[in-house]
């Protein structure tokens, strides 16, 4: 699930930043894309705010909201089902077919 970085230069926003704690408590940034709702459930798309190897892409990230967390903040944790990445990710692509170039694996 690819999208080309050129066309995220444009869209780039300093209030996008998204900072989750990773499983070692780790602070690891992101940058926020969308929120999509998808049968009841809540997913979050996000792009790694590291630079990658490959300069020309940079691979969306999809997290569900953990409705079981009893925190205050909020929480996200990884799917899953890849049929459930497939079309959330489409969903991703159609809304914003006019913002990114999407690149098929």
């Amino acid at each position: 699930m690819n999208i080309d970085n050129g066309e995220l230069n444009e869209y780039n926003d300093e209030d996008s930043v998204v900072i989750l704690k990773d499983e070692d408590g780790n602070d690891v940034k992101f940058e926020f894309l969308d929120l999509i709702e998808y049968e009841g459930e809540n997913y979050i798309l996000l792009l790694p705010a590291e630079e990658v190897e490959d300069e020309n892409a940079d691979e969306v990230v999809i997290l569900k909201e953990d409705s079981s967390s009893q925190e205050d903040e909020e929480a996200y944790v990884s799917v899953e089902d890849e049929d459930t990445l497939n079309k959330i990710f489409e969903i991703f692509k159609d809304k914003f077919k006019e913002e990114f170039n999407f690149i098929d694996d």
